[in-house]
């Protein structure tokens, strides 16, 4: 067992009933958190190795065990810590989770010929506390070949399935329950309403995770980590940025200042929004850092994609460095900036602190960050995320992460809730290179992103008036090196193509290509032609995630 133990998710303890998810490497284990929550309890992942003494320390109500693809009897398995069971909370085991809670407890756990996966039928034969009020037979979504074919002793066996002879028990004296299929997923119907009846009747949770004491509760805990300190953040436009800038300053007001690096390739009228709002709606001292100059020079007669990404972000790091040392060492003047870059400042800019060491930096990381940079699951690091484009780790800042703990779908709740506008807080996913790295195949010119910035606007017009604008994880252009003949006006054209790219997704980790009613893409298509002269040639992408990304680049 290892002995070490991930950092807290937040700087203290939320004051909120909690769910522990312990994960064994199931691929729907980030959904049982996510699940959990939308029934109203606050839940953690963490990596199944944690430890029964910090389980402790969290203090939760209930733990729950998640699948995962190993067999209890393969080789270096991850095992149940037996002490787990004696914390005198209730205890849910899912698929592999329920597997472990059956052998531990001497039940008969074995490969079965035929592995049961995808949608299967569950017979209820006891409806017992867990599966109160649920109809006798259901459809279950499985995923597993191990099959439990006895309940543990003293268990009563709830249910039995096409290939599982126990597919859930419970035994309500110890508070153990095991079910073998997924209630996470929306293809096992009655699956939360097992989650809650978990939660409230076994678990006893008060049910009260809201946007609201979200809020409230962070805009405390951030008061007691500044004190006095002063605060910069590196501001996006996006959601996740801008909920946490403006939870911020609700917690201490103008000891924060926000800076906004434009590299030149966001949209048609986004930096201006941002600008407006914030400065002036929100009052939020704002530095705005005009690098549009200065990111293309770095990017002349760059073409390969990678190497895009890095120039781009690599530069905004050193931007954003050299604006922060300028607030910390003695505030932000308007005008000449670091090299090749012209300051403005929107709203009242305080000073830099009497105290060098008081200095604080906002990023917007979500929970979902968290797992994938190794800090939930225990897995091998994916990505690290640092949402102002990648700080280094010798930055002198202490970290200020209001939603660490949050999902998406939860910092657009409390986005709305704290008043950010609905089409700030239901912004689409865009990329920090941004439109850089949808100009494919060739350099980036502020002439190609003029063309890609109208052909984008007209998208996003006619994707909003027909009302679809938030059915769709994103929807954008792509601007290929490519040319084409056409005809316009009798005359022969050779002009640009554009791609549009919309697609559907829960998550982004997989994605279908969105069927845009035909008479929305005439629109649009004729609308691009017409109005953008460059362009003779609109197509429409129509790979799925996988096997294509959802960006090109």
């Amino acid at each position: 067992m290892s002995d070490a133990t991930p950092p807290p998710v937040l700087p203290d303890r939320l004051d909120v009933d909690e769910v522990v998810v312990l994960d064994f490497g199931g691929q729907y284990s980030q959904l049982i958190a996510r699940r959990v929550r939308e029934c109203g309890v606050f839940s953690e992942l963490l990596p199944h190795h944690v430890g029964a003494a910090e389980v402790r320390r969290r203090a939760p109500r209930g733990v729950i065990l998640s699948g995962g693809p190993a067999s209890v009897y393969a080789d270096g398995a991850p095992a149940l810590e037996r002490e787990l069971l004696e914390l005198g909370v209730p205890v849910l085991g899912i698929c592999y989770g329920m597997q472990l809670l059956a052998h531990e407890l001497g039940a008969r756990v074995e490969a079965a010929d035929v592995g049961e996966y995808g949608r299967s039928e569950l017979t209820v034969v006891e409806h017992g506390r867990l599966l109160a009020g649920q109809p006798e037979t259901q459809p279950v979504w499985m995923s597993h070949r191990d099959t439990v074919y006895t309940a543990p002793p003293g268990a009563v066996a709830l249910a039995s399935s096409t290939a599982s002879p126990v597919a859930a028990f419970e035994d309500v004296e110890r508070g153990i329950y095991g079910i073998q299929y997924h209630p996470e997923v929306v293809h096992t119907p009655y699956g939360q309403q097992t989650l809650m009846t978990f939660l409230r009747d076994v678990c006893g949770c008060a049910m009260d995770w809201s946007a609201a004491n979200i809020a409230e509760e962070q805009i405390r805990l951030i008061r007691e980590q500044v004190g006095d300190g002063r605060i910069v953040c590196g501001l996006s436009g996006g959601v996740d940025s801008s909920v946490a800038a403006l939870l911020v300053h609700r917690a201490v007001g103008d000891q924060l200042t926000c800076v906004y690096v434009d590299h030149g390739m966001m949209r048609k009228d986004e930096s201006e929004q941002v600008r407006r709002t914030f400065s002036e709606h929100f009052h939020v001292p704002l530095v705005v850092v005009d690098a549009r100059e200065r990111f293309l020079s770095r990017l002349a007669g760059v073409t390969e994609p990678e190497a895009k990404r890095k120039i781009i972000g690599g530069e905004f790091i050193r931007v954003f460095e050299e604006e922060a040392a300028r607030l910390v060492a003695g505030g932000a003047d308007p005008g000449s900036g670091p090299e090749g870059t012209t300051v403005e400042v929107a709203g009242d800019v305080p000073a830099g602190p009497a105290d060098p060491g008081a200095r604080f930096l906002v990023q917007g990381t979500l929970y979902s960050d968290v797992i994938e940079s190794g800090g939930g699951n225990g897995a091998a690091t994916i990505k690290s995320h640092h949402n102002v484009g990648g700080l280094p780790d010798d930055l002198t800042f202490e970290l200020v992460e209001p939603l660490r703990a949050l999902f998406k779908d939860e910092v657009r709740a409390v986005g709305t809730e704290i008043g950010l506008p609905e089409r700030m807080v239901w912004r689409q996913p865009f990329p920090g290179p941004g439109l850089g790295i949808r100009i494919v195949g060739g350099e980036i010119t502020e002439a190609k992103l003029a063309l890609l910035r109208e052909c984008d606007a007209i998208l996003q017009e006619e994707i909003r008036a027909a009302g679809l604008y938030r059915e769709l994880w994103q929807s954008f252009c792509v601007l290929p090196d490519v040319r084409t003949v056409g005809v316009q006006g009798d005359e022969r054209t050779y002009g640009h193509v554009v791609a549009i790219r919309a697609v559907t997704s829960d998550d982004a980790m997989t994605a279908d290509w969105a069927r845009l009613p035909y008479d929305l893409l005439d629109r649009i298509a004729g609308r691009m032609v017409g109005e953008v002269r460059e362009i003779n040639r609109v197509v429409l992408d129509i790979t799925s995630k996988p096997p294509g990304t959802i960006e090109w680049e």
